[in-house]
Order: C-alpha cells, then sequence, then structure tokens
C-alpha cells in the first residue's frame, strides 16, 4: 500500500477550521483556577504582515498551545490597533476613507494570521477604531479630566510637517518624525496633556514590582523618567527682582556660576528682548534652536551655541551679577528650562565658556593643590574641597551638597527638590482618524465635558482630506457646531483626537467583556485575570505603549476600578528577523512573504523555521536556505511515521519494561525522556525553542538509526513499543511549534482529535539516568582518546581501565606515568615524564 502524501496545504486547512470548530482557544472566562493570560501586543492594520511580523505571533501561539497541554485555562485574544495617522495618509494620498482602508487591512491581516495557525479567541476580537470600543476611551479621558488629570495648556510641542500633527517626545527618534522621519520642528501650540508626570515616582517604584520584565526594559523605563535629587535655586533678574528658578544637582558649585542659560523655548525670553536692539537676532536664534533635532543639540559632540541677551541674573548666595544667556543645549523639558553654568566644573560649560569668552571661576580643588582659573585645560569634575566659597571654604565639596542647601533654605532661596526627566503625555493631534476628544467649548460655561451619556462622540464619515493645512474635522460644521451640555446655548466641539497610544493603554482590560455596552471593563473579570501572565511584543514599545498602559492601569487602580497596579506581570521582547542586513520594509525591497512561504512549502514550515532561526530575544537574519531545511525535517517526520501506519491501531499498547529492552532500544528510551526534560526546562524557564526543537531534530536522527520492523516476536514488539511512544513524545513535545502536522501525524497514530486534549509528557528520572558516560583521556593536558565507561565506575577502576587503553598505550610511547588527575565523570589526565 502506497503511503500517504504530506499535502500540507489539505492538513492545515483541515485543522484551522478544526480548531475553530471545537472551540479550542474559546475561553470560559468563570474558570479562573489554573488561568493563564496569554497576549500578543495589539497590532496596527498597517497593510499585509511579513515574515518578520510572524515571529510575534507565532511565539505566543506557541506559549498559549504549550500552556493548554500544561493544563492551564489560556486566554489569548486579539484585536486592532486601528486608529492612527497610516490610515489618513492613505486616505490623502488614495482617496480611500481611512475606516475602508483600515478594515480591508485587518481582514487581510486575520486571513494571515489564521492561515499561520495561530489561535486566538475571536469571540473576544476589538477594534478601537469602532465607536463601541473608543466610546470607552473617551470614558477615561473623562475620567482624567474629573481629577485633573487631563488639562490644556500652550507648550512649545514637537510639531512634524510632513504628517501636519503634533508629536508626543516619545515619538521624537533622533530629532525625526517616528513615522515618516522628516525633522520635527518646535512651535508653541494649546494642546491636551495627560499628568503622567504625577505618577512618576509611582512609576519608578513599582518597576520594583515587575520581576518577570526585562532588566533593559525597566532601565530604559527609569532612564525615561530620570528622577533627580537636587536644589532649585532661586535667581531674580537684574532689574525687576522677577524670580528665575534654576534646578541643579550641585549646589556645591554654586559659587562658581559665571553666567546663566536659557532654554530656547523659555518663555521668558520674548519678555526679555521685545524692544531691545538684538531683538531679531536673539529672535532668530531661538527659531535656530528650537528647529535644530534633540539629538543635534543635547549630544556629547554636538556643537554647543549660544548668544547674549543683554540681561543679568542675580545670584542669591552671593549677589553675583552674571550674564543670561541663551544655549541650544537646554532644553525646556529638564528642571526649569534655565541652567547654571559652572565653567571650572562642568566640561559642556567650560568649553561654551572659552567659545564665548566667559569668565572661569574655580571653587572646588584636590585637596592640597591649588588649581587656577587661567591655566585650566579642562573642567574638574572630581571630589575635593570648597574655595572662593565664603563660609563654606575648606569643607569637603560633598558635605558642602548638604550645607549649601541647607543655607539656601535657611534664607527661603532656595529648596531641595526631586525633579523628573519624564514630561506631561502629550495626547492632542490634528488629525481626523483617531478618537475624539470628548470637550465642548461654550462662550457662557467655558470648557464642558461631554456627558457619559452622550458618548460616544462619533467620528463624522463625510470629511475632505488635503495634505497639509488645518485639521480636516475642523470643517466639518455638522461636527463642530454642537450644543452645550450646560446651558444648551450653541457651542463648538474640541476638534483634536486622541493619540493612538490612549487606545492601547488600556485594550487588555476590553478583552474580558468585549461586547459590553454599559461600562468599559467587568471589574470582577480584570480582578481575577489580571495582570496579564505573559505578555509579548517587541522592545520598541518600551517607553512608548509600556508605560503609558502602567500609567492608565496606575490612574484606575487609583480611582478604585481595578484591584491592581500593574498590567502586565510577565514581558518577553522577541528580537527582529533581517534581511540582507537590514529590517524588512517594502523600500529596502527586503521583505519575505509568508503568503508565498506557505504556498510552497506549508505554514508550519515557516513556523518551524521561525522558531529555529535563534534565541528569540535576538535578533536574527533570514535565510532561504533555512526554509528548505525545515521543510525536510517535517518530511522526515511524515514519513517515518506514516511508515508504520498500519501497524499503530494493529499493534496493542503495552507498557514499557526498561530492563527488559535491548541496549539500542533501551538508548532511545532514554534519549526520549532526556528530549522531554530538557525541552520543557527551555519552555518553562529560556524559551529557548530553537534548542528545543533542535534536541527533537537529535532524537529523530537517533530514532532513524533503529531498525524498525513490523512485530513478529517479543523483541521485535518491545522495539515497537519503543519507537511508538518515542515518536508519539515527538508529536506532543512539537505540537505548539507545528500544531497542523502534529494533529495530523497524532490522528495518524490512532488517537482522536485533537492533540491539544492531551497533557504534555513528562520524563521518567528512572530513564533518563545514563548507564554508561563518555570520559576524555589526557595525556600532558592533550586530548588522546575518549573511553565509554559504566556511570557507576570507581576511581581506581577507571585508572586501570585507561592505562590498559591500546591508544592511550601507544601515545605514551613508552613514557612512564608520574601522575594521573581523574576527574569524576569528565576526564583523566595522565601525567607522563
Amino acid at each position: 500500500m502506497a503511503q500517504r502524501e504530506y499535502n500540507f496545504t489539505e492538513i492545515e486547512t483541515k485543522w484551522q477550521g478544526y480548531w475553530e470548530g471545537c472551540g479550542l482557544f474559546h475561553t470560559d472566562d468563570s474558570k479562573t483556577r489554573d488561568k493563564f493570560y496569554c497576549l500578543v501586543m495589539f497590532p496596527y492594520p498597517s497593510g499585509t504582515l511579513h515574515v518578520g511580523h510572524g515571529r510575534n505571533y507565532i511565539i505566543g501561539d506557541v506559549v498559549a498551545r504549550y500552556k493548554i497541554m500544561k493544563g492551564h485555562n489560556v486566554l489569548s485574544p486579539i484585536g486592532w490597533d486601528a486608529f492612527g495617522l497610516p490610515a489618513e495618509n492613505a486616505a490623502i494620498k488614495g482617496g480611500t476613507h481611512p475606516a475602508v482602508w483600515t478594515h480591508k487591512n485587518i481582514k487581510a491581516m486575520k486571513h494571515q494570521l489564521q492561515r499561520w495557525g495561530v489561535g486566538y479567541d475571536w469571540n473576544r476580537e476589538v477594534t478601537s477604531c469602532n465607536p463601541e470600543y473608543y466610546k470607552w476611551t473617551q470614558w477615561i479621558f473623562l475620567k482624567l479630566y474629573e481629577n485633573d488629570l487631563a488639562y490644556k495648556k500652550k507648550a512649545a510641542v514637537n510639531w512634524c510637517p510632513s504628517c501636519s500633527t503634533v508629536l508626543a517626545n516619545e515619538q521624537v527618534v533622533d530629532g525625526c518624525c517616528e513615522r515618516c522621519d522628516s525633522p520635527v520642528r518646535q512651535r508653541d501650540l494649546v494642546q491636551w496633556f495627560f499628568r503622567i508626570s504625577d505618577y512618576a515616582q509611582k512609576l519608578l517604584d513599582d518597576l520594583s514590582l515587575l520581576e518577570g520584565w526585562p532588566e533593559r526594559v525597566k532601565t530604559m523605563q527609569a532612564n525615561w523618567i530620570g528622577r533627580s535629587e537636587g536644589v532649585r535655586i532661586d535667581f531674580r533678574l537684574e532689574g525687576s527682582g522677577e524670580i528665575l528658578p534654576c534646578f541643579t544637582t550641585r549646589p556645591d558649585t554654586l559659587y562658581g556660576v559665571t553666567f546663566v542659560s536659557l532654554a530656547p523655548e523659555h518663555p521668558i525670553i520674548e519678555q526679555l528682548v521685545t524692544g531691545s536692539p538684538r531683538e531679531d537676532e536673539v529672535m532668530a536664534f531661538v527659531e535656530k534652536a528650537r528647529n535644530q533635532g534633540m539629538v543635534e543639540r543635547t549630544a556629547a559632540d554636538s556643537v554647543k551655541e549660544g548668544i547674549f541677551t543683554e540681561a543679568y541674573i542675580i545670584n542669591p548666595i552671593n549677589n553675583a551679577r552674571v550674564p543670561l544667556w541663551i544655549g541650544n543645549y537646554v532644553l525646556m523639558d529638564y528642571g526649569t528650562g534655565a541652567v547654571m553654568g559652572v565653567p571650572a566644573h562642568d566640561q559642556r560649560d567650560f568649553l561654551f565658556a572659552k567659545k564665548y569668552n566667559l569668565p572661569v571661576k574655580v571653587v572646588i580643588q584636590p585637596e592640597g593643590e591649588a588649581l587656577y582659573a587661567e591655566t585650566l585645560k579642562e573642567a574638574f569634575v572630581l571630589e575635593g574641597v570648597q574655595v572662593n566659597s565664603g563660609i563654606f571654604n575648606g569643607m569637603p565639596n560633598t558635605k558642602a551638597m548638604t550645607a549649601i542647601a541647607e543655607h539656601l533654605e535657611s534664607k527661603n532661596i532656595g529648596k531641595r527638590t526631586v525633579t523628573y526627566r519624564i514630561r506631561d503625555w502629550l495626547i492632542s493631534r490634528q488629525r481626523y482618524w483617531g478618537a475624539p476628544i470628548p470637550i465642548i467649548y461654550c462662550e457662557k460655561c467655558g470648557t464642558v465635558p461631554v456627558p457619559e451619556s452622550q458618548l460616544p462622540v462619533l467620528l463624522p464619515e463625510k470629511v475632505a482630506f488635503q495634505s497639509h493645512g488645518m485639521n480636516p474635522l475642523a470643517k466639518v460644521d455638522s461636527f463642530v457646531n454642537t450644543t452645550c451640555p450646560k446651558c444648551k446655548e450653541p457651542a463648538q466641539r474640541e476638534v483634536d483626537t486622541m493619540d493612538t497610544f490612549v487606545d492601547s493603554s488600556w485594550y487588555f482590560l476590553r478583552y474580558l467583556s468585549p461586547k459590553d455596552d454599559h461600562q468599559p471593563f467587568d471589574k470582577k473579570k480584570v480582578n481575577a485575570w489580571l495582570p496579564v501572565d505573559q505578555y509579548i511584543g517587541g522592545v520598541e514599545h518600551a517607553i512608548l505603549h509600556l508605560l503609558y498602559s502602567r500609567f492608565i492601569t496606575k490612574v484606575l487602580h487609583n480611582f478604585n476600578y481595578i484591584g491592581f497596579k500593574e498590567p502586565f506581570r510577565h514581558l518577553f521582547t522577541q528580537g527582529m528577523i533581517i534581511k540582507d542586513g537590514a529590517k524588512m520594509s517594502k523600500s529596502k525591497g527586503n521583505v519575505v512573504s509568508p503568503d508565498e512561504l506557505i504556498e510552497k512549502f506549508g505554514a508550519d514550515t515557516q513556523r518551524l523555521y521561525t522558531l529555529f532561526i535563534g534565541p528569540p530575544q535576538k535578533d536574527a537574519e533570514w535565510n532561504d536556505r533555512g526554509v528548505l531545511g525545515a521543510n525536510r525535517f517535517l518530511n522526515r517526520l511524515w514519513q517515518k511515521i506514516v511508515e508504520f501506519e498500519d501497524s499503530y491501531t494493529k499493534v496493542k499498547r503495552a507498557q514499557i519494561d526498561m530492563q527488559k529492552l535491548s541496549p539500542k532500544a533501551k538508548d532511545i528510551y532514554r534519549k526520549t525522556n532526556q528530549a522531554i526534560k530538557k525541552i520543557t526546562e527551555d519552555l518553562d524557564t529560556s524559551w529557548h525553542f530553537n534548542t528545543a526543537i533542535a534536541s527533537i531534530m537529535e532524537l529523530l536522527n537517533t530514532i532513524d538509526s533503529f531498525k524498525v520492523v513490523v512485530p513478529g516476536n517479543t523483541e521485535e514488539e518491545s522495539d515497537f513499543q519503543v519507537f511508538r511512544h518515542s515518536m508519539e513524545t515527538i508529536l506532543l513535545l512539537m505540537a505548539p511549534f507545528v500544531p497542523h502536522i502534529c494533529e495530523e501525524l497524532w490522528e495518524v497514530m490512532g488517537h482522536k482529535p485533537s492533540i491539544f486534549n492531551n497533557t504534555w509528557p513528562e520524563y521518567d528520572k528512572d530513564a533518563i539516568q545514563e548507564e554508561e558516560i563518555e570520559i576524555v583521556i589526557q595525556i600532558n593536558s592533550k586530548v588522546r582518546s575518549h573511553v565509554s565507561v559504566p556511570v557507576d565506575i570507581d576511581e581506581e577502576a577507571l585508572k586501570e581501565l585507561v592505562m590498559k587503553n591500546e591508544r592511550v598505550i601507544a601515545c605514551m610511547e613508552g613514557k612512564k606515568p608520574v601522575k594521573t588527575i581523574v576527574i569524576p565523570k569528565k576526564l583523566v589526565n595522565i601525567v607522563v615524564k
């Protein structure tokens, strides 16, 4: 009888339909015992997926299937982060409405995910651009607004001229828009913000709760939050006496201030120079500096530029009169936007002072050694003692930090304080395709929040899109013009929409009650199922999405809507799959289509190679030859099992007695149990899918060397039982990785579906023990031979066996051993002279 062929197209279609039909991934969320919430990051429906995208979803599917086999009640939902600029840009470019473009892409991507065989509870699917979802995004905005955590102010913001919208600080990468790579400019606009800075310390402190997060992600968040302890010092403008505060972490250098620099965005600049002879020159410099990228302005090797405002400022500790400059290296986002210039003790200030011929004053020097400003070649930044520092002279500068801070506080001219690098979250976007901000402006009542009963504030469908100019919503009269909910007089709606990161900051809560019309999430359910047990996604979201999600979770916890402080218990950040040394992109022409691979080799081949390509947390280079290797392995597995298709039901299953097995069968049984142990450890601890797969390949190689025949006697039957056990074990171990072929072969071996109804195999502790081990033999520390010996051989017997080894005798060349060193179960080293 001819063996059946491996028809992967037919097999994969069959089992994908079976899983959906039997509800393999449909979760009963009322059963919370042994629950496991496995979640991949909200995908953005930008078009079609390539194989690089697949790594994220395939890894998530492996984890979900493995946990199912380990007896967990797994929740694995999916949805779409569907608002955002690309959809609107597509509307401008191609005339397709963002909603049409988005839903077309969702349909295509959903089909691709299903063809990969990744399993989700599709009954819980959510889409952030649908009104039933963004109604609750607007509700969250209102809750923040009610508690003074959402506010509007005029501020210098990052403006992308290409996208015609503002960007949060986190969306500016190396001075460019993260979406389109256009240089970002600074503009003063009235915008909506969330007070994430109020939660800075909580966000920092609770990083200690995230034991299941990669250290580098926690470090990135800690650095972005950027806690600094220092002193706010009240300098005064000469003439007016107006306070101009500076923040410093080095109060010990206060006596050495020879200038103060303002950030180009500082609001006092216009007041200082208006009407002065240098007004045009100063404002031209300000405009130039503001349009430089942040990296260009702050990098250690970048050119530091400045301009004198013609104003002076008074140092409160000694009443010294120092010039007030504007420096391109000063950021409004850090401290107060005004920094002390201490050239003798800060290298950046030293270079700036030398460039602009500003004074240098030494106030700290090494103990027992004098420093002179005229001879300094660079700033002195080490510890020392105070000089030229009034009553603090002779004091170690480390003690002077505290003493000077206390002195400033006693004189009410300064205060010890903590500042943070993180700025409030800018959520306004001057675009159409986003959740409308639920605010109304009334001439009589002022700013009025939309009542909850009137949510959602719907996006109008008929909108004119153009490449530049005003926000499209501002031109839709039927949207803008409304009635004030308080006084019932004519009013106008807010026309800005929310940053899409607001949509994705809470979606993981919605999956527990995705069709609930009365509340954003079911409190009882989210408290039972969250935090998410395993979250999976790219490290590029370490600051943006992950930080914002932590913030919104803490806000909701503070308001008693949820009972947990952190959204994600464990986080895994996968590396990218690159091609030709670069990230896959259409512009680079290095995209590998999964659709073509699936047509040619099947989804399981792509899944297997994706998992085998390397450690999943590291970047990996895609190699088409590797796909062929994965496909060959699956075909070998197929042939090995179907070869005995008629025998699985004919030969009665029997208990394996290891003591009665032939040496070869015993070796295979042992290696099978060793594979169970290693692969389970790989999945439980390190997620080394590549080494787990390598172990299975090695086991199949061993089985290939085992001559299996249809049983005709007792020994042959025992051998067949071992063969069957090993092949069934391979299918169970491989099922999370390549589920379609494993389901089919499980059925071939006489079992009822699904293979995922079976528990994960456990190894036999007695069976994994080796009866023999291989010992390395060295002569004068050089490897000369190997020998297999009983695992429990004693040292003297081992020495005797080694000395009789023919290879050893030959290599000793008649020399006498003077010493024999034995490292148990590893090696024997014979020292000869």
